[in-house]
């Protein structure tokens, strides 16, 4: 058995629109506003740009005319406008989020933060900081002080001693003359008044040294400087061990052989050095070290030092013309304390020689 064919559904019509009768404004619902769920919450420096520029960020919440159930164009037959005093229609909320405010409306005082406040607040910031930076470094702000303060104090200390060193208040007035015995004080400190008005740390060691070479005593000098007006000039003599006779006379020497001066007739209490080689030869230097060695109460009886080599010096004693054989300069020391014993045991006058050239082994003739 065939089924039957179904018959063709019929077409669906779709209501058109514009042919939909209008509704009255008492008819036509009010939509509520969504504070809550639609309103968007600005942020802080949005707020602050829409305060500055209100005309261009004003949202545009205005009603589509299209929308189903707003309020249509004037020219829209069948619509009109909601009216404020229709019952029923209420105007929209200008305190509303979401919805068209007006223009000019301030944006609220809460929310504005202008480049002032952002200075302030900069300006603060900083001034915080370095008040905690001077508190964190305070301790060690008082140790560089200190320590500019010694430092400075330093400074003008040396400053003010070199200053005063280097002026007429620590000048010569005085040159004294110590540790002369032969020489004459007076002329060495005549020969050194040139040094008088001159600072102390300035006196001239060169010129002194001039001045003191025409003194054939003067082995050697020291300077000592005695603030504020007094120059020590300490001399140091040349120790004369006898005389030489030449052509000009007598001649008083060291024991480097040194000319300390020439008269014309020995003088008294320095014994005759006759050595075959000179004055600049070993023998004379062997026979000077043995005189400088004796002690002052055998020197003063001597009246002879001979010597031909270095090994073979010999001393006169005075009145008793005993002799002495003394040998090498080696030993000279001892030599000197082995005959001193034995002038103490055996008078030079109950002898004719002592022989302390081996000074272990001394012999007494």
């Amino acid at each position: 058995m065939r089924r039957p064919t179904p018959l063709p559904a019929a077409p669906r019509q779709t209501p058109n629109r514009s042919t939909r009768p209008a509704a009255t404004p008492t008819s036509v619902p009010t939509p509520e506003p969504e504070t809550e769920q639609t309103a968007p919450l600005l942020p802080l420096r949005a707020a602050a740009r829409d305060r500055r520029h209100p005309e261009s960020d004003a949202p545009d919440t205005a009603p589509d005319a299209t929308a189903p159930g707003a309020a249509t164009d004037a020219t829209t037959p069948g619509a009109t406008a909601p009216d404020a005093t229709t019952p029923g229609a209420t105007a929209p909320d200008a305190t509303a989020p979401g919805t068209a405010t007006d223009a000019t409306a301030p944006a609220p005082a809460d929310d504005a933060v202008g480049m002032r406040d952002v200075w302030k607040a900069a300006r603060a910031r900083r001034r915080a900081l370095r008040a905690e930076m001077r508190r964190f470094t305070a301790r060690a702000r008082r140790r560089r002080a200190v320590w500019i303060g010694i430092g400075v104090a330093l400074v003008v200390l040396v400053a003010g001693t070199l200053a005063a060193a280097y002026s007429p208040l620590f000048a010569v007035q005085r040159v004294h003359v110590v540790g002369t015995h032969a020489l004459d004080a007076a002329a060495v400190e005549k020969a050194l008044a040139d040094q008088v008005g001159t600072p102390l740390p300035l006196v001239d060691e060169a010129e002194i040294k001039a001045a003191l070479v025409a003194f054939p005593l003067v082995q050697s000098y020291s300077l000592q400087a005695r603030p504020p007006h007094e120059l020590v000039v300490r001399i140091v003599e040349r120790t004369p061990v006898g005389v030489v006779k030449g052509p000009a006379g007598y001649t008083l020497v060291d024991a480097a052989g040194v000319a300390l001066a020439t008269t014309a007739t020995a003088p008294k209490g320095q014994p005759l050095i006759e050595v075959g080689p000179g004055v600049h030869s070993d023998a004379f230097r062997a026979a000077g070290q043995v005189m400088r060695s004796l002690p002052s109460g055998i020197r003063s009886q001597v009246t002879k030092v001979t010597a031909t080599t270095p090994d073979d010096v010999t001393l006169a004693l005075g009145k008793t013309r005993t002799t002495v054989v003394w040998g090498s300069a080696d030993d000279s020391a001892y030599k000197a304390l082995v005959l001193q014993t034995l002038m103490k045991k055996v008078p030079p006058a109950k002898v004719y020689s002592y022989d302390v050239s081996s000074p272990n082994a001394a012999v007494v003739r």
